[in-house]
């Protein structure tokens, strides 16, 4: 798929990579850590009766320099999450020979919105109808839809953004029903938890919001959750997209 030309800063992320790319992290350790994380999911999935086939690897590289990126995608990494607009700009831009699949999943201001529709794939953080509607409006009509979720904010945390439980179906009604959008399911980042129990819990009632909506949206396919410290819990809850950074790339670049 082509996507929008973009600002060519590659100068500047190749310099800040230069400076954090290490030999702890080169492309060896990162493909071993993404063997180590496909295992993880695999034997979670299996633990519960799943094919591990259903769940699909999104590795998160906000804050980490392009070199990692490349160094996945040799491993076989196609999906990567970015968070911040114009870093990611930046890794698209160095990143335009491969086919990569681009993925925002962070906060969404308005001004932003015509750059998110015409540089990613998909985008996981939708919770208000007017970003909704300014996606649909601005994704360039040379490129498919753009494919969203819905963040929920499912353990009703004031400081997560997410559209509240009992908002979501009349939000999704309308989300599917824009031109230039494709909507795919949803997306929570639960409060954190130490212990699977636990952590399940707030998993549970997404994949049940999920699975309601479903009733009346048939074609919904994705459910967005799980990250390092919490993919087995994710998984054995129905997750199909696990948004895996630390076991990838290590803590966050500064």
């Amino acid at each position: 798929m082509s996507m929008l030309p973009v600002p060519l800063h590659t100068s500047l992320v190749a310099a800040a990579g230069a400076l954090r790319y290490h030999a702890a992290m080169d492309a060896d350790c990162i493909a071993g850590n993404i063997a180590e994380v496909s295992e993880r999911v695999r034997a979670a999935a299996e633990k519960v009766g799943r094919d591990p086939a259903t769940v699909r690897l999104l590795a998160v590289s906000k804050t980490h320099p392009v070199e990692v990126v490349r160094a996945a995608a040799a491993a076989g990494q196609r999906d990567f999450g970015e968070n911040y607009l114009q870093e990611a700009i930046d890794k698209i831009a160095a990143t335009a020979d491969l086919d990569l699949s681009w993925h925002f999943i962070g906060p969404i201001q308005s001004n932003k919105t015509r750059a998110i529709a015409g540089h990613f794939h998909w985008v996981h953080s939708v919770d208000r109808l007017k970003i909704a509607r300014r996606l649909s409006e601005q994704r360039p009509p040379e490129l498919p839809p753009l494919k969203v979720c819905l963040q929920v904010n499912i353990s009703g945390e004031a400081s997560k953004a997410g559209v509240e439980p009992d908002e979501l179906p009349a939000l999704a009604a309308a989300v599917a029903a824009l031109p230039r959008l494709e909507l795919h399911g949803l997306m929570a980042i639960p409060a954190p938890a130490e212990d699977e129990a636990r952590q399940r819990e707030p998993l549970a009632r997404l994949a049940a919001l999920f699975a309601s909506l479903r009733e009346t949206l048939p074609g919904l396919d994705t459910l967005s959750m799980g990250m390092s410290a919490d993919l087995e819990a994710a998984i054995a809850e129905g997750a199909t997209l696990v948004r895996i950074g630390t076991a990838i790339f290590g803590p966050r670049g500064t």
